[in-house]
């Protein structure tokens, strides 16, 4: 296949389907069936299952994303008073 000869060379200029100045063709070159497949609620929710169980096989991976969930809800304070004053309830 020919490509193209652009007049300032760079980076994006070459193989591939990256960006080439065209931010629709860009948004566009990983959608396969465009917007009639995306706008299938049921077959975008399967694609999500599967990237959700694919990821959560992957323990260290997850655990990150737990550490950074706590560090964000540590910093409430007010609701980690809220949860420690909770337990001390219980007790």
């Amino acid at each position: 296949m020919a490509q193209t000869q652009s007049k300032s060379p760079s980076k994006s200029a070459g193989k591939g389907r990256g960006w080439h100045g065209d931010p629709d063709g860009h948004a566009n070159a990983g959608r396969k069936g465009g917007a009639k497949v995306s706008q299938d609620r049921s077959h975008m929710a399967e694609i999500g299952r599967r990237g959700g169980a694919k990821v959560s096989q992957d323990r260290t991976h997850m655990a990150e994303i737990g550490r950074r969930g706590g560090e964000k809800v540590s910093m409430d304070r007010s609701h980690m008073a809220n949860i420690g004053k909770k337990g001390g309830e219980s007790r």
